[in-house]
């Protein structure tokens, strides 16, 4: 007697079937800190109806280990907005990200940049919205941050490889 399998004859194993693996995975996003304040309220609200406040936005990147695969990856969004001389409100978000990545697609040298270009790419969006949240709950429009250039960003802090850079890639604090 045969055995009969229910695979046609040209199947492939297990193996070979199973999903490729990822180079990096977002194992979970927060928020790791987040403050919203309107040092002037209620008296800015009516100043706004009359101008439209200056808001400087700065954003910045890090990245610290977790273990040998694994780092924390921070998105800091602080904004000052500014009626005349008076703040009108102001927001700092730490947004992580807990990401994994397989040393064995990724190359060492690859890493810095992934985790400073690539993880907050992904991160900016819920940022993003977090901001337009806390602007519009906060009883202003809500903000809609343009979207940011991640890569050159980097080339700023980083400089570009092969040339003199600004400051030295760290090896990923």
């Amino acid at each position: 007697m045969s055995e009969t399998s229910d695979l046609p004859p040209d199947s492939a194993s297990d193996a070979e079937q199973a999903p490729p693996l990822a180079p990096i995975r977002i194992a979970g996003q927060y928020i790791k800190d987040l403050s919203f304040e309107v040092p002037h309220a209620p008296d800015i609200y009516a100043q706004l109806q009359r101008e439209a406040p200056e808001i400087p936005i700065s954003i910045d990147v890090a990245a610290r280990p977790i273990n040998e695969s694994a780092f924390e990856v921070s998105l800091t969004i602080h904004l000052e907005a500014t009626l005349s001389d008076r703040k009108a409100f102001i927001l700092e978000l730490v947004y992580c990200a807990a990401v994994d990545v397989n040393r064995q697609i990724v190359a060492e040298e690859h890493i810095h940049p992934l985790l400073m270009i690539e993880i907050p790419r992904q991160m900016f969006p819920f940022a993003r919205q977090i901001v337009s949240d806390a602007t519009g709950h906060g009883g202003f429009p809500p903000l809609q941050l343009q979207l940011v250039d991640f890569g050159l960003l980097y080339r700023q802090k980083f400089g570009v490889p092969g040339q003199q850079a600004p400051q030295e890639p760290p090896a990923v604090h």
